[in-house]
Formats: C-alpha cells, structure tokens, sequence
C-alpha cells in the first residue's frame, strides 16, 4: 500500500512510512506537475501521441518553452517518445497520472464552487 493511500477513516491502515529517497522522488513527481505550462501539456497529450509542433499549435506556446517542458516530464517519467522520421512523437508514459489532476481537478472544482457561493450570499 502506498503512504498516500486514499481509504476512508473508518479503513484507517497507518500507512507505512517513505524513506528518504521514496521521498525524493515524490517531491520531483509533484515538482514537474506544478507548472501550468506542463498541465497544459499533458491535458493535450490525453487524446495520443503527438509531435512537438502540434503541442505548439495546440498550446500557443512557443517551440523552445514546449521541448523543455516535455523534457521535465520526459525526465520524471510522465511522457514517452519515439521518433517517428524527422519528428517525435510524444505521448503520457503514466496514465494514472491523469486520475490524480482529476482528483486534484474536481476538489479544486468544489471549493471554487463554495467560494462563489458564499461570496454571492453577501
């Protein structure tokens, strides 16, 4: 079981502690997901491989900004790439990473929900 497990209370398993290096890597894993920019990335990369040009056309971003961020996530083993001819093709290595920016997503989705609820009470 991970330290992280989601299970309710009334499951409530102490979870086994990380070590340092367990800790390390999760730290990288949630660093290469806090940029906007790589979000952005990763939300086009969810319907299949793609080259780098159309991450750029599809982002607006520019062809530099685009690689080096697909490398941050090439390096924390969140994308993969093949080359296919002259272009690479980049597609999510790690699909599950998908259900955490849901999860993170629809949290975020109900306390700005609550927030905009208590603010047009006043």
């Amino acid at each position: 079981m991970s330290a992280f497990s989601l299970r309710s209370r009334s499951e409530a398993v102490a979870p086994k502690r990380m070590g340092p290096e367990l800790l390390e890597m999760v730290a990288e894993r949630f660093k290469a997901l806090s940029d906007r920019a790589r979000l952005s990335l990763l939300q086009e990369l969810r319907t299949g491989p793609r080259t780098v040009n159309d991450l750029v056309e599809a982002t607006g971003m520019g062809q530099a900004n685009v690689s080096r961020h697909l490398a941050q996530l090439f390096a924390n083993g969140l994308v993969s790439r093949e080359r296919d001819g002259v272009y690479v093709r980049y597609e999510l290595a790690d699909k599950d990473v998908l259900k955490l920016c849901e999860l993170v997503c629809g949290r975020l989705e109900t306390e700005l929900t609550e927030r905009r609820k208590v603010l047009g009470g006043r």
